[in-house]
């Protein structure tokens, strides 16, 4: 999973000061790289993973170069609002957010679930989770749920940096279960050996003025020339096959498609 295409070593460059100003063929991409297999740092410490690679090959499509900012999750709209970063790697378009920055068109959709041991029965649902510990990330549209659905019910709700920090706490027992999103568990953790005795529970969490109906690259809104490179982009990726590549490599036959 931790494989690099051959895009990644031709076109990133990765740096740590989210004050360097972006040239005009460089495209300054906010990510967190904490995120396996959507991003994370490869064996050498380069970004890698399937939303980096996605971003590779778009970058290469419209002959501009990605460099890469990394900060935490929860920093990201920030950053992009100061002008730090030009594009922040895909996250949920909800209505909140499409209020603070604009998006591109939809790259992939990433369905909701709860996430806990097999052998402990528990269900989405307030019911089912009074008085346990259930953890989120911070910035995240599960933490928005979460807090405004669960907290209230005695539901604790402990919230993470990043989902990393939340895998070790699973495994742990520190928490009972995690809110998150399901393919990033799934190749995140559940396919890993401390993974092994917990399972995806209960179906979709979901809330119309909440979730999103998919993920896209967030971009500044008065900023419609990077939006319209960005979707031309990802339509030449499409057309070429390069997407199609991209999600096999890291998903199998596993379906990312967004419902319009």
């Amino acid at each position: 999973m931790h494989q690099k295409t051959g895009l990644l070593a031709a076109v990133m460059i990765l740096i740590f000061s989210p004050a360097v100003p972006a040239a005009q063929d460089v495209l300054r991409i906010g990510a967190d790289l904490t995120n396996p297999p959507f991003q994370f740092r490869d064996k050498d410490g380069n970004p890698g993973g399937f939303e980096v690679d996605l971003t590779n090959a778009v970058c290469k499509a419209v002959n501009v170069k990605c460099r890469y900012v990394v900060n935490t999750f929860d920093a990201q709209i920030p950053a992009l609002l100061a002008r730090k970063v030009d594009v922040i790697l895909p996250l949920g378009v909800t209505p909140k957010r499409k209020a603070a920055i604009g998006f591109s068109r939809y790259v992939f959709h990433l369905p909701t679930r709860l996430v806990a041991r097999k052998a402990s029965h528990l269900q989405p649902q307030v019911d089912s989770l009074k008085g346990k510990d259930i953890a989120v990330q911070q910035g995240s549209i599960q933490e928005i749920y979460a807090e405004k659905y669960w907290r209230p019910a005695g539901v604790t709700i402990k919230n993470y940096p990043d989902l990393e920090a939340i895998y070790e706490d699973l495994y742990a027992g520190r928490v009972d279960g995690a809110l998150a999103p399901a393919v990033t568990v799934m190749y995140g953790f559940l396919h890993t050996p401390q993974g092994a005795d917990f399972a995806l529970t209960g179906p979709e969490v979901t809330d119309a003025d909440l979730f999103s109906k998919g993920s896209a690259y967030g971009i500044r809104h008065d900023d419609s020339a990077l939006t319209q490179l960005i979707n031309q982009g990802l339509e030449a990726i499409i057309r070429n096959g390069r997407y199609a590549e991209i999600t096999q490599h890291y998903f199998g036959a596993q379906d990312l498609s967004v419902k319009e």
